[in-house]
């Protein structure tokens, strides 16, 4: 019979209390290490593909001809896979090995329920797969992180709540060790923030299998999205990654964690603090002021307690700092907790104003986020997985030279993929607003800011090919270390006893150091609290722990959105800003569908350079009827948010054609299957009796005639096709509903309002409505450059 060791036991303080358990009820029990097996072979194989799908886009975005002409293999349409198979596949298979090896052993207690882990496991691949399936079938919500359609919406939040998190907390409330760890208290985290912030984030109204329109629009869709976007990194790639920082770096080091008061300060004021950031990601939009000011502060504030968990896992290591030097593994763990402090120390950073104005929508910001998702969570998997592979497997690593190598080039990758983008997106941000001494724009054609910064994206395409020869060196190392495993695993017997159901312990009485001293006694009250002694009473109640935490997430995010999505001042309506056509509203999800805000936002910001290059600002009444909105984070194209009348519609046409013809030097594919593809009117339809549920006006010719009505649109516009020097019979084809959309674009704004005739009496008085529609079109936003 085994017994628990010393190194199965959790480190840094989470130790079993004396008269906790009932020692006359020893119990027997083995750990489920084949679900871990299975997570980490997940997480080998899904990073090489993450990877090698990374590669392929950034070498798209330079020679979008290689994709053939097939819309499948666009970069709007990989990019999005790419993105996911990173974060959930490549990071999420990693999390679950880390969570399911480490929350065995913290709570000396097998897993509740082996179908549920194993229905966990195949249950995610199959999401991985679906979204493999649909993203490049062009099946998307068009939501950064969250792209995925409602039926897989739904999978996932069954698998991870209900599977996953219900299998967690139910090995927690059976373990059999009283306190639980530091790790364990990040994963309840992530379990209940990810699932809040994936709800209420997917709230659609169904309009087939593969179609589906955001109950939220405009300002409201983006403040939710950001709201779930930033948490999404917060809760998916950090707090989780945390957690296993926590464990695996102390048993790497063979070192307890640095502190432990440090421990409960950096998960409490990380989980208060960072779901309130995520409105920094919308500065100088048309959400309101007072939102992104919010978000701007608290994610300055962030910035203490990510050092703060930093620091802890850096010194850690004091006294095996000379470990470093010899062992790869924990080569890897350093520059991955480096990586996190920098990335948290930036991401603060381009939370302010001046400095956002600067960074958004420029490369700066794909380097930043690579930073943090190569070096933080890439290499802290890496060193996890290193670690674990001869436990899991029983046997040596195959090749610790192999590790050595596969760390070098792994950095060298890094470095060689983050620093070019750094520097394409100070060339971005200061290119676009460059204006010369007579107060033009230097540099008025947005494509010659594009074809500046290609070289720099080639050094990426280096970086990466290096950061996925690293992966496919794990992925060899893994096969032959499993090559090399015993004919059959071992399974350890634990004895270990059961915990009573009362905890009756008698807890030493805690005086303060202050004790004798000249002070007052709420000096010594304040002494005894600061040594956090009371933390331990939490950490024997796991769902009352679970329960702060969720509370401490919900005061948050009720406190921003209740006043953004209940006070109407917030969002102003303008009068002359309709729903869209039946045929423009087909062409907007063709516009989704494609992927364009990959590469294109709708967003003008109130700056000099933006207004000359783009038009008038955006306002917040613009987009009501926009769902989803399409803001969008990243131009490697121009903005369109006055797209509307700027170009002919055979412009359009020979666009989606060739965008060479007509934009020399151009990165974007052709979209000539929209020329080829026909429109299939009478699925028009639901999109239209959607957007009527959701509040847009509708004439019952529009509801009820919808084909016919939207044929009739698509018949004017091919007529301007055939009088510009265009093909004939346009109409027929998908192209034309994607031209009416793109032609309406930013329009209404400038519309005038048909009114009726009002009686003399009533001359001179508004309504409380169009005053302010009056007012948000006649006022001039601060002009910031």
């Amino acid at each position: 019979m085994a017994t628990v060791t010393s190194t199965d036991a959790p480190q840094g303080g989470a130790v079993e209390s004396h008269g906790a358990t009932d020692s006359g009820r020893m119990e027997q029990f083995s750990y489920d290490d084949s679900i871990v097996r299975m997570f980490a072979t997940a997480t080998i194989v899904w990073a090489i593909v993450a990877t090698l799908a990374g590669l392929l886009v950034a070498v798209l975005l330079i020679l979008p001809g290689m994709a053939g002409g097939l819309e499948y293999f666009s970069f709007a349409r990989l990019r999005p896979l790419h993105t996911n198979a990173a974060i959930f596949a490549f990071a999420g298979n990693a999390i679950f090995a880390a969570v399911y090896y480490s929350t065995q052993r913290l709570c000396k207690a097998r897993m509740w329920s082996d179908a549920l882990s194993r229905m966990h496991f195949w249950g995610w691949q199959l999401i991985i797969v679906l979204a493999a399936i649909t993203l490049p079938l062009g099946i998307t919500q068009s939501r950064e992180y969250a792209e995925l359609q409602w039926p897989i919406d739904i999978l996932i939040a069954v698998v991870w709540l209900f599977i996953f998190g219900g299998n967690f907390l139910m090995t927690l409330i059976n373990r059999r060790e009283r306190h639980m760890y530091v790790a364990l208290w990040f994963y309840i985290a992530t379990i209940v923030t990810v699932a809040l912030l994936h709800v209420f984030n997917n709230l659609v109204v169904p309009i087939g299998w593969f179609a589906s329109v955001p109950v939220y629009a405009g300002v409201q869709d983006a403040f939710m999205q950001w709201w779930y976007g930033h948490n999404a990194v917060a809760f998916f790639l950090t707090t989780p990654f945390l957690g296993l920082m926590y464990y695996f770096l102390p048993k790497a080091a063979d070192r307890p964690v640095f502190s432990y008061r440090l421990s409960i300060i950096h998960f409490w004021s990380l989980v208060f603090i960072y779901i309130w950031a995520g409105p920094h990601h919308l500065h100088y939009t048309a959400l309101p002021e007072w939102a992104s000011t919010l978000g701007m502060l608290f994610s300055l504030m962030l910035w203490m307690p990510s050092w703060g968990g930093m620091i802890n896992g850096l010194l850690t290591l004091r006294g095996a700092w000379h470990k470093v030097a010899a062992d790869p593994v924990l080569k890897f763990f350093v520059v991955g907790v480096t990586f996190y402090g920098m990335s948290t120390f930036e991401g603060p950073m381009l939370s302010v104003k001046a400095i956002n104005a600067f960074t958004h929508y420029t490369d700066w910001t794909i380097a930043h986020v690579h930073s943090g998702a190569l070096g933080w969570n890439g290499f802290m998997a890496f060193g996890m997985l290193y670690w674990m592979l001869p436990r899991i497997f029983q046997t040596k690593i195959w090749s610790d030279k192999l590790v050595s190598l596969h760390f070098w080039i792994g950095t060298l990758g890094i470095l060689l993929y983050i620093i070019p983008i750094y520097a394409a997106g100070l060339m971005q941000g200061w290119m676009w607003r460059a204006m010369d001494d007579t107060g033009h724009l230097m540099y008025p054609d947005f494509v010659e800011t594009t074809q500046s910064i290609v070289p720099l994206w080639w050094l990426r395409v280096v970086g990466g090919l290096l950061y996925v020869s690293g992966t496919l060196m794990l992925g060899l190392n893994a096969l032959m270390t499993w090559m090399s495993r015993p004919s059959q695993y071992e399974v350890p017997v634990i004895s270990a006893p059961r915990l009573t159901k009362e905890y009756n312990v008698t807890e030493p009485k805690v005086t303060s150091n202050l004790e004798g001293a000249p002070v007052l006694e709420m000096s010594k009250k304040l002494d005894i609290f600061g040594r956090m002694g009371w933390h331990r009473t939490w950490e024997r109640l796991p769902v009352k722990f679970t329960v702060l935490v969720t509370f401490a997430v919900l005061v948050a995010t009720l406190f921003e959105a209740i006043p953004t999505f209940l006070i109407r001042t917030n969002v102003p309506t303008i009068a002359t800003v309709k729903p869209y056509t039946p045929l423009e509203l087909a062409g907007r999800h063709i516009f989704v569908s494609e992927g364009c805000y990959n590469c294109h936002s709708q967003m003008i910001r109130p700056m000099v350079s933006e207004t000359k290059r783009y038009g008038e600002y955006s306002k917040p009444g613009e987009s009501i009827y926009d769902r989803p909105f399409q803001w969008g984070s990243r131009r490697i194209g121009p903005d369109l948010a006055r797209e509307g009348g700027k170009q002919s519609s055979f412009w359009h046409w020979t666009h989606f054609e060739n965008p060479e013809n007509v934009s020399p030097g151009s990165v974007m594919p052709s979209y000539g299957h929209l020329l080829t593809e026909d429109m299939k009117y009478d699925a028009i339809a639901p999109h239209v009796k959607a957007a009527a549920y959701l509040g847009a006006e509708y004439t019952d010719e529009e509801l009820n005639n919808t084909a016919e009505v939207a044929m009739a649109q698509a018949e004017r516009i091919a007529a301007e096709i055939v009088e510009q020097g265009g093909p004939a019979k346009t109409y027929e084809k998908q192209a034309v509903a994607l031209i009416a959309y793109l032609q309406r674009v930013g329009i209404d704004l400038f519309a005038e309002e048909v009114t009726e005739e009002v009686p003399a009496e009533a001359d001179g008085e508004a309504t409380a409505e169009e005053t302010t529609d009056v007012a948000m079109l006649e006022s001039d936003a601060s002009q910031v450059d």
